[in-house]
């Protein structure tokens, strides 16, 4: 293996070079939108028009799930008008396509702890992403660096709302299959083979767990017509989701509310039984 060699890289401000603008740095972005750390996202606009309000950065979607990202771009640091541009740029967007899951992203060369601060008073209300951009030289050669100071923190959890309306099992039958509603009870099958207290709770929007009488969603269960989408909550990490993926399942997002959603088609009860009861066994240690 060849020694890897030392260089050190010149940073640079992009806010005051003559030649790298803003338009610059979306021309990376849209060659490569992986590098903004989002996950696998695609571009589907740039300067995209919002009505009376200006012209939105980027806009980017996962290639796998219905999330969209509202991006803006700011050469120096962070300020008021471009929190509340990206602010409001998501909001047109949001309501404008409410079937797609919306997240607010700000994205500067310099994030200041103040500003963090403020954006920091927001998350947790709006979805939002702080991503510090640093440019790097060397020689002839300029990489931009991107790096999430503030992520998107878990929502409230909506899947536990004591208002959520309640159905029964042939709601969910005629909803998905009979086939996959029994998919549901094979698992909560493995639920019961380390903890036999837990009953099904039938919700409009899933199937969700109680015990003695009290809600304990670590699992939910969504019957679809030919797969049951499962939403475990586990504590997010890269070797978890790549043994997930090296182990053949269907892995589609972690979502905001802190859960992994899988789907699990015909015979993955099967030939993956070993692996989905461990994962239910470390949700259910994590959620005691």
């Amino acid at each position: 293996m060849d020694a890897l060699e030392y260089r050190q890289f010149e940073k640079i401000r992009l806010k005051h070079h003559p030649a790298l603008s803003e338009r610059w740095v979306q021309d990376r972005i849209e060659e490569d939108p992986a590098i903004l750390g989002l996950g696998d996202v695609i571009l589907k606009d740039k300067e995209r028009v919002q009505p009376g309000a200006g012209r939105l950065d980027l806009l980017l979607q996962d290639g796998d799930t219905d999330r969209r990202y509202e991006v803006e771009i700011q050469l120096g640091a962070t300020d008021e008008s471009h929190i509340i541009r990206t602010i409001e740029y998501w909001d047109i967007e949001r309501k404008r396509y409410p079937q797609y899951d919306h997240t607010a992203v700000i994205v500067a060369e310099d994030v200041t702890s103040r500003f963090l601060n403020v954006i920091g008073l927001f998350n947790g209300f709006i979805p939002l992403v702080a991503i510090q951009m640093n440019a790097l030289k060397h020689e002839n050669v300029v990489s931009l660096v991107f790096t999430t100071v503030l992520d998107q923190m878990t929502l409230g959890l909506d899947d536990e709302d004591e208002e959520a309306e309640v159905t029964d099992r042939a709601y969910w039958e005629k909803k998905a299959t009979p086939e996959t509603v029994k998919w549901a009870d094979q698992l909560l099958g493995m639920i019961h083979s380390f903890d036999p207290g837990f009953e099904f709770k039938y919700n409009k929007y899933y199937i969700g767990l109680t015990k003695d009488g009290q809600t304990n969603n670590f699992v939910t269960f969504r019957p679809q017509k030919n797969a049951v989408r499962i939403e475990v909550r586990l504590h997010r990490s890269q070797e978890l989701e790549t043994r997930i993926e090296d182990e053949g399942l269907d892995i589609l997002d972690f979502n905001r509310w802190g859960k992994y959603r899988i789907r699990l088609a015909q015979g993955d009860l099967e030939q993956h039984k070993d692996f989905i009861q461990e994962l239910l066994i470390q949700a259910h240690h994590e959620a005691m």
